[in-house]
């Protein structure tokens, strides 16, 4: 089996690639030019992989990709991910995250329509939730222009599988995290601080929203749900989650208190971090996933931030 994966550089490109060589697939993955220093993620993959030089924003290359690989799977997972990024930029986000996948759709209907697609949904589409938990009938009411846009390659994709009858099915991952989260994400960006705050680097850790409530899980177990989507005999979307939401403060309280500190003494808010529209809880409920596909996460909360604090202080040589 060979699959193709965009975005193999980020947390679950990487997360992803590990997963597949194991089950004995030739993985592939595409690369932007400006991105070829940005890999350090996948270092440890370099000689069992092969990357090809491809853009989501430039349709020639990601035909050329698909014709000259000819995968049966495709894995798109490129994005610009940095929600808060995202009212920076969100023109290109669009192009990126919502065009970008139309793209790639294209690209598979044009040289292969047999390929199994798997498209990186995200619960930021539910936002301004209607109902919880959300499963895959939640009405979508998205709050920034990245939830939009995921929105848009969410849909389209939907639509490609009902209107060319591609295999196309979507993953609505809620939020997952693991020690190789960028440090711009705001998990990472506490299990960073808590380490280099007991190795005397910093001297607190400055947040916005504590009371925002995510639904938390290992990325490493979510990737194999995207690999479990694709085996199944029919394509269908499917929410990807714990079930069990914990606010922000909680994981200062989890995370601090791994490296023995009290958060309360570290941590601050400043208004300048929150969002333009909040987003104050997702929580999702997997039920489809578990009884069609069998999945259920194996990494808890509290195991997820021991492991992540942990990286970190090795990190800090604590």
């Amino acid at each position: 089996m060979r699959a193709l994966i965009t975005g193999i550089t980020g947390q679950d490109g990487s997360y992803l690639a590990e997963f597949l060589l194991e089950k004995g697939y030739e993985v592939f993955g595409t690369i932007r030019r400006s991105s070829s220093g940005a890999s350090e993620r996948i270092e440890h993959l370099r000689e069992r992989i092969t990357l090809a030089p491809a853009d989501i924003l430039d349709d020639h290359s990601l035909n050329a990709a698909l014709s000259e690989i000819r995968p049966q799977e495709v894995y798109n997972l490129a994005a610009m991910s940095f929600v808060p990024a995202s009212w920076q930029q969100p023109t290109l986000t669009t192009e990126v995250t919502g065009l970008g996948t139309m793209r790639v759709l294209e690209a598979v209907r044009a040289v292969d329509p047999s390929i199994r697609f798997y498209q990186a949904s995200s619960s930021e589409m539910f936002g301004k939730v209607r109902e919880s938990p959300q499963n895959e009938d939640t009405p979508f009411y998205p709050r920034s222009p990245y939830g939009i846009a995921k929105t848009f390659a969410h849909w389209t994709t939907v639509n490609y599988r009902e209107s060319y009858h591609l295999f196309a099915c979507s993953g609505i991952l809620f939020n997952h995290e693991s020690e190789r989260r960028g440090k711009e994400f705001v998990t990472r960006k506490i299990t960073d601080s808590v380490a280099r705050i007991k190795t005397g680097k910093a001297k607190d850790l400055v947040l916005g929203n504590l009371s925002a409530s995510r639904d938390w899980g290992h990325a490493r177990d979510y990737v194999e749900a995207m690999w479990l989507m694709l085996q199944a005999s029919e394509p269908q979307d499917y929410v990807i989650a714990t079930g069990v939401p914990h606010t922000v403060e909680e994981f200062c309280r989890e995370a601090f208190a791994v490296a023995g500190l009290d958060y309360r003494e570290f941590v601050k808010t400043d208004p300048k971090f929150l969002r333009p529209a909040e987003v104050d809880r997702l929580v999702g409920d997997a039920t489809k996933a578990r009884l069609s596909l069998g999945w259920k996460p194996k990494v808890g909360f509290q195991e997820l931030v021991r492991r992540m604090v942990e990286a970190d202080l090795a990190r800090q040589g604590a």
